[in-house]
């Protein structure tokens, strides 16, 4: 995965609280086993809506998404994560996430970021513009020029920055590694 540390982009609103992982991507397109192409199918049945809040035009180029409280629950599919990282997202910020969709958004470097509801609130009002998230200072900078910190764990934060999958965390152990096994007797061929 490519090393995330900050990104400026337009954001689009979804204020809807509970968004499940089913609603993200519906089941009937989960048949496919690579990480691309899920971008089309994101939010479909909602999408289908003329009036549903992403298909609005200041919102078709967004890499930030604001989201409502509990975003991501229900089941553990990872296509979900896949289909907005896919349609163009690199952050989304909501007050709550489902704890494995938060777990494989940051397995794929979708950056999960967790505000209280007053401040995601606050953020809504930039749907449309530019919000920079920085991951090395934890800020988010509006339009306004009010610099928002949030909080971030700092193993998560490393692997993100670092671009570490779970193979990438293992390498780099790899000295230690290596040294293991030859004091074992197992050195790589």
């Amino acid at each position: 995965m490519k090393p995330f540390s900050r990104v400026t982009g337009v954001a689009a609103v979804l204020e809807r609280a509970d968004v499940d992982t089913d609603q993200i991507m519906p089941k009937q397109f989960l048949k496919r086993i690579e990480r691309t192409g899920f971008g089309e199918f994101l939010f479909f049945d909602w999408a289908k809506d003329p009036d549903f809040e992403l298909n609005r035009p200041e919102c078709r180029s967004a890499r930030v998404l604001l989201a409502g409280r509990n975003f991501g629950c229900g089941s553990s599919r990872e296509h979900a994560p896949w289909g907005l990282q896919d349609a163009g997202y690199d952050v989304v910020v909501a007050p709550s996430f489902g704890d494995i969709f938060r777990q494989n958004c940051i397995k794929i470097g979708l950056v999960p970021i967790v505000l209280p509801a007053a401040q995601v609130k606050r953020l809504y009002q930039f749907g449309g513009r530019e919000l920079t998230i920085d991951l090395e200072t934890q800020t988010i900078e509006d339009p306004s020029g009010e610099v928002t910190p949030f909080p971030f764990d700092a193993f998560e934060r490393h692997r993100l920055l670092n671009g570490l999958d779970d193979i990438g965390l293992t390498l780099e152990h790899e000295a230690a590694i290596d040294e293991y096994e030859q004091r074992r007797g197992l050195a790589r061929v």
